[in-house]
């Protein structure tokens, strides 16, 4: 017997099982690592020695916002620390082994390591033990307005249980229309992220009231409002009715209305004691709204003729119910969908769809007037609103939404950088130059001017339409407070574009100009007095005191 024979033998044997081991380890702790660790039967989520350092999050000016630090006592070897917790229905929360959320969630990949030029080195680093490094994300968040907004947000109002109500709930986002990018987005009420990592790390039963408290249906704490909320828009919406109407050529700014004009079905007849509807009569459809709530009465009891402009500076749902029907309700509609609405908005997050229609199920004459003055079937986002305000505040354009600017390496090599980007020209610059002449109108001269709104306190030429939704046919819960605005913005210089817009909603709040006036004049003012990004930008002057006069949208004061 030859033994060199046997000990080959035997060698080899040695050798396939090595391979084998080895292969099989890898196999293990590369290849399929990720969903052994993320398998619900599997009570470790991942060994100390490799468990991922995940990427970091900047803001827009390198300022850090979250990242992972060492932890002894967590059984992953690292903890995400968060620095900002306003931005936290935005931002998410990270912890291995449960629900993961916001951008933490939609950029996982890049912030684990496994897409991006880290793979590789990472994939080394596992077979080594090592922990693999995530890639960072540069979003175009800036802190300093993110805090600004965030502190305004609790502005005290003057709540008198009539017109304005107490309430913390609500929405505000603030973006550059001329790129798209968001600013700041803040939703209440919120949660603190380093909180819930620390509660759900300690993978304890009774440590989790916290969790339990924040995922409250009733709270909503986790939910990110501004994206995911989908509420009745109020008078906001005329502007959209207003720019479908424009860009149509259905209306002008001075197209003229009085008590007994008519256009097509729709017809000024006065029913006291009726909520503010539109309804059907016959063939025609029939004003049965209790006029006297309308700012627009005192005009048509002395029988003077208003503008489309006088409307909409004074907020009137009789000329805005009659200028979606004239319209016509396919114009209408396609001036919506060229904003996205009841389709998915192209962003860096999931935006819940806005609709104002049920299904595909064509909008009767009745259905179109309630959705053109903000009631009906409409139900949006505060996202939404804000494409509708960028466009107009950028001449027709409308930019796509951007929240990540940036990822690279943890050597800030660049891995994706996100350009500004036009997504299309949905109405003229004409139609949003005059759009933009009606929101001045808003606020020096309508109801913009409703006590607390304190805009005319900002020297920064705040225009803005005000909303007021109502959200029950009995009255008696508080409507919703919106605010859709834009700053600066010169009547002596229209053509100038304002280098921001702000939509702001609070959720039963009552009258929108008084509850989300205060807040929005202070964030402007603080925004372009504070951060240097605005240092060059002057406040604009303000019309003559007879502009609205001139301008027919008062009835009664100087120059009338």
């Amino acid at each position: 017997m030859d033994i060199s024979v046997s000990i080959r033998k035997l060698t080899q044997l040695f050798i396939v099982l090595f391979l084998a081991l080895s292969g099989g380890l890898v196999y293990w702790q590369v290849v399929v690592a990720d969903s052994v660790s993320s398998n619900p039967h599997n009570n470790r989520k991942c060994l100390f020695q490799n468990a991922a350092i995940r990427g970091r999050i900047f803001d827009r000016n390198g300022i850090l916002l979250a990242d992972s630090k060492p932890d002894s006592t967590s059984g992953c070897g690292y903890t995400r620390h968060y620095y900002d917790p306003s931005l936290a229905g935005l931002i998410g929360y990270y912890v291995p082994g449960y629900e993961v959320r916001g951008i933490e969630k939609q950029y996982d990949d890049y912030l684990s390591g496994r897409v991006g030029s880290t793979v590789l080195s990472n994939t080394v680093n596992k077979v080594l033990h090592q922990s693999p490094v995530g890639n960072d994300l540069y979003l175009t968040i800036d802190d300093r307005i993110q805090k600004i907004v965030d502190q305004h947000f609790d502005d005290p109002v003057n709540v008198d249980n009539h017109a304005v109500y107490k309430t913390d709930r609500g929405s505000v986002i603030v973006s550059d229309p001329h790129t798209g990018e968001v600013l700041a987005m803040v939703s209440r009420p919120g949660y603190d992220p380093n909180k819930m990592v620390q509660t759900l790390s300690s993978g304890k039963a009774d440590h989790l009231d916290y969790y339990n408290q924040m995922s409250d249906p009733v709270n909503q704490n986790l939910l990110e409002r501004p994206l995911q909320s989908v509420y009745p828009p109020g008078s906001i919406y005329k502007t959209v009715t207003l720019l479908a109407g424009l860009n149509s050529g259905s209306t002008t700014l001075n197209e003229q209305f009085d008590q007994t004009h008519a256009i097509g079905p729709v017809a000024f007849k006065k029913s006291d004691g009726v909520p503010s509807n539109v309804g059907p009569s016959g063939n025609n459809l029939q004003w049965v709204g209790d006029q006297n709530r309308d700012f627009t009465q005192n005009a048509y009891t002395l029988h003077l003729p208003v503008s489309t402009a006088y409307g909409f500076a004074h907020s009137d749902n009789v000329i805005y119910g009659t200028i979606g029907v004239k319209t016509g309700a396919q114009k209408w509609l396609d001036l919506n969908k060229q904003f996205y609405v009841d389709q998915t908005i192209p962003f860096d997050l999931p935006v819940e769809k806005s609709k104002v229609q049920t299904g595909d199920q064509p909008l009767s004459d009745y259905d179109l007037a309630n959705d053109a003055f903000g009631q009906g079937l409409d139900l949006v986002t505060p996202f939404q609103m804000t494409l509708f305000d960028n466009a107009v505040a950028n001449n027709g354009n409308l930019m796509r939404p951007t929240l990540v600017m940036a990822i690279t390496d943890h050597d800030k090599n660049a891995l994706q950088t996100n350009s500004p980007t036009s997504l299309s020209s949905p109405v003229s610059a004409q139609t949003a130059t005059d759009v933009r002449q009606a929101m001045y109108g808003v606020t020096f001269c309508g109801s913009g001017l409703v006590e607390g709104a304190q805009f005319g306190a900002s020297p920064w030429g705040i225009i803005a339409k005000t909303g007021t939704a109502q959200v029950s046919n009995d009255l008696k819960t508080p409507a919703h407070s919106w605010l859709f605005t834009q700053a600066p913005y010169s009547v002596n210089n229209p053509s100038a574009l304002p280098a921001l817009t702000i939509v702001a909603m609070k959720e039963n709040g009552g009258e929108g100009g008084s509850q989300d006036g205060p807040m929005i004049t202070a964030m402007y003012n603080d925004i372009f007095t504070n951060v240097d990004t605005y240092k060059n930008l002057k406040a604009p002057g303000v019309a003559a005191p007879t502009y609205c006069c001139k301008a027919q949208l008062l009835q009664r004061g100087p120059g009338c």
